[in-house]
């Protein structure tokens, strides 16, 4: 009996040690993963032993601007101010609600003012928040702070938008306070993932790859952080580069497959519409860009140099495909012009909802007749089974500024109800996409909690 005991206590101990071997190897999975632009041909080196052109800075015709002017163009392309600034306060003043699964966060104050803001911030203090994500007093910042990508950023870049943000007006508006679950409210516990998932390293050129590939993974990585919202996370909210840019759904809104699959990513697009895309968020058959990426395309990559965007265009081709299943190649073919054809009319509350409110600007074929920033035919949204970014735009409006002036689409959250913007959510999708959603009113109602 003793001896079946010791074989029994044995057997535990085997299996015991087996899951925490599986555990470890699970851990150093995540933890030990590829950097952003490991995926490419060739490795990085060091920037003094890079014997190309300087994929840093700014472009040429304003490399001899001040310095005030350098920062200003950097800040648009590191995209400060689309989270540091909130609806109706002061620019770079902060106070924008981050809404998470486990509470929300909100943007600090980066204007000059020595209290409320970062006015006492000496060019160390400036480059440790910005790439290692401590603040000046010592306190580690949310990773909602994208420090993991701007920490491949240079020392000139970095404090060149530090002068800029220290020439604009001081601004004393507080920042309000977290409202985190614990232990997520641990700020302590940042320190422990920075250690792990931030690389505290500077951007390294790729000899092996031509220059404008390399200012345009710059411009991606370090300054537009686009993987910060296209790219998946991990268990322990790292990005996971092992499947760079295939999308992922972020503060209720769906960032959208941006590799090379042409099916569910970016692969159909030609050259000149992803630049279009980038540069004035539209591309005609590809639709139009709203919700987080709107905000992207107006307060960042609009202000970006035609020659940057093509580079930030190369180097997002040389990303590997990856197909998202739950995303169908997008009908190109415009719905037709009569309510009574081309789509099914089983959710009559949804055709309802929309001939009141939609079919005047985007008609019934979903070819606009106002503008093509209103056009839906192609538009990944409306291809995307989720309805996810549909339902937002529905429910929160979008406003775009184009070359003929503002564009503006308006929110429809409090004339409508959950089920009656689960239905023209639907309705949409089944009349002018792939595929037909299904959401459902809880589901509207979620959303709402998220914006």
């Amino acid at each position: 009996m003793s001896t079946l005991n010791r074989l029994l206590s044995q057997k535990r101990y085997l299996a015991l040690a087996a899951v925490i071997l599986m555990l470890v190897i699970a851990f150093l999975w995540i933890v030990v993963a590829p950097g952003p632009m490991h995926f490419a041909s060739g490795r990085g080196v060091r920037m003094a032993d890079y014997r190309g052109p300087d994929p840093t800075g700014v472009p040429a015709n304003i490399a001899q601007t001040s310095l005030i002017q350098r920062g200003a163009y950097l800040t648009y392309a590191a995209d400060c101010g689309a989270c540091h600034s909130a609806p109706g306060g002061a620019a770079f003043a902060g106070g924008l609600p981050f809404v998470l699964p486990f509470g929300v966060l909100y943007s600090t104050n980066i204007t000059p003012d020595p209290d409320a803001g970062i006015g006492r911030y000496t060019d160390a203090n400036f480059l440790q928040a910005l790439r290692q994500g401590v603040r000046a007093d010592g306190t580690h910042l949310y990773p909602a702070m994208p420090y993991t990508s701007y920490t491949y950023m240079t020392d000139a870049d970095a404090l060149a938008i530090k002068a800029y943000l220290f020439s604009l007006a001081p601004s004393k508006a507080r920042t309000p306070a977290n409202a985190l679950a614990f232990p997520f409210n641990q700020r302590w516990l940042m320190g422990i993932w920075s250690l792990l998932f931030n690389p505290d390293k500077r951007f390294e050129p790729n000899p092996t790859q031509s220059p404008q590939w390399n200012r345009g993974a710059y411009l991606t990585e370090a300054m537009a952080h686009c993987g910060e919202c296209h790219t998946p996370r991990s268990l322990f909210q790292a990005l996971d580069n092992r499947h760079k840019f295939a999308g992922t759904t972020q503060a209720g809104w769906r960032a959208y497959n941006i590799t090379a699959d042409r099916s569910s990513g970016v692969g159909a697009f030609s050259d000149s519409d992803l630049s279009a895309y980038l540069a004035t968020g539209h591309a005609d058959g590809h639709g139009t860009a709203a919700g987080p990426m709107g905000e992207a395309v107006d307060k960042s990559l609009s202000h970006l140099a035609p020659g940057d965007i093509a580079a930030m265009v190369v180097y997002l081709r040389s990303v590997p495909a990856i197909n998202t299943p739950s995303l169908p190649a997008p009908r190109e073919t415009p719905a037709s012009a009569s309510h009574r054809e081309g789509a099914p009319d089983a959710d009559l509350l949804g055709k309802a909802v929309f001939e009141e409110a939609c079919v005047s600007c985007h008609s019934w074929s979903g070819v606009s007749p106002l503008t093509r920033f209103a056009t839906l035919t192609g538009t990944r949204a409306v291809n995307d089974p989720t309805a996810i970014n549909v339902a937002q735009i529905v429910l929160s409006g979008a406003q775009r500024r184009s070359a003929g002036g503002p564009v503006l689409m308006p929110a429809f959250g409090a004339a409508y109800s959950d089920a009656e913007i689960a239905a023209v959510s639907n309705y949409i999708t089944g009349r002018f996409g792939a595929k037909a959603s299904a959401m459902s009113a809880s589901e509207i109602s979620k959303l709402r909690g998220e914006r």
